[in-house]
């Protein structure tokens, strides 16, 4: 893992362009191609200070972010809303969610990026913790969470033993302190409604996607009609409701290169797909890259 280490955190985030209208989606460490490191943990300074403390609306599609603010402040911008940033702000975003950040100059804090990899690895059979934590929102923080944070900082710059354990351990406290945070400190609205919404769709494909279920499906099952909940996902995460779907599949695709010896065939007959060539033309499409190049690069 050495090498993919030094590779981690490999970013198409560039300075924001005036004439730009259209929100960007950027890749962090490699996620269209690559498999990270289990997590991602770097201080506020260390990517501001390059954009001169204004980063531009983007989101990330694979990508759950937390950030502590530590010291300054600045402004936190979450879908359509602007919420002041105050020392021991938390700010929690969910992936798809657009957002962007105006910093004081020389703000400190730190920011946790975590894959949907892990995040699907901690929230199993952990109850409604996802629902909670899909909602991008701005949280106080605490002395714990502060605490949690330098800790999580530390290990991720070691190379001690067991630092892979020891990340997934505190990523998964860390995620736990925001859900519980975010119940006991905010009321439910419509937005979070939506936020609901497709929260019960993500928990549906998890149980349902190797089946190929059509969007429809998914509407009939969450008693809503296939516009409606392609409009809320659409909203909620840039994307439409079949791409969440197709999304899913390709993770698990990704997970099976990564970690078994399976050929192509055995693994898109494991996916559902009867044809292995519509099954290497979909992952292609989706990772940039084909199945046999994804598995050879981590190899590199």
């Amino acid at each position: 893992m050495a090498k993919s280490h030094q590779n981690l955190y490999i970013s198409n985030m560039r300075s924001p362009a005036p004439t730009t209208q259209s929100i960007q989606s950027f890749s962090l460490f490699g996620e269209s191609t690559h498999l990270p490191d289990v997590m991602h943990c770097e201080t506020i300074a260390e990517r501001s200070v390059l954009h001169d403390w204004e980063l531009a609306p983007h989101r990330h599609a694979r990508l759950h972010q937390v950030m502590l603010v530590q010291s300054g402040g600045g402004w936190a911008h979450l879908n359509d809303q602007t919420t002041a940033l105050q020392p021991g702000s938390v700010v929690n975003v969910p992936p798809g969610h657009v957002h962007a950040f105006r910093f004081e100059q020389d703000t400190q804090g730190w920011v946790v990026t975590l894959a949907d990899e892990l995040l699907d690895e901690i929230l199993t059979h952990v109850g409604d913790v996802r629902q909670s934590l899909s909602v991008c929102c701005v949280l106080p923080g605490s002395a714990l969470l502060a605490s949690l944070m330098a800790q999580i900082w530390q290990e991720f710059q070691s190379s001690s033993p067991a630092r892979a354990l020891m990340l997934r351990g505190l990523s998964a406290t860390l995620l736990g302190h925001v859900a519980r945070t975010r119940v006991t400190s905010e009321s439910s609205s419509p937005a979070a409604t939506e936020s609901r919404l497709v929260q019960r769709l993500r928990n549906l494909i998890d149980q349902h996607y190797l089946e190929h279920w059509r969007v429809a499906d998914y509407a009939r099952a969450l008693s809503v009609t296939t516009t409606h909940l392609t409009r809320v996902t659409r909203a909620a995460t840039g994307a439409p409701a079949s791409a969440l779907i197709e999304a899913r599949t390709m993770r698990e695709a990704r997970r099976h290169l990564a970690y078994t010896h399976l050929n192509i065939t055995t693994i898109a007959d494991a996916l559902g797909y009867a044809d292995p060539a519509y099954f290497t033309r979909v992952f292609t499409r989706d990772a940039g890259i084909s199945p046999r190049e994804f598995r050879a690069r981590l190899k590199m």
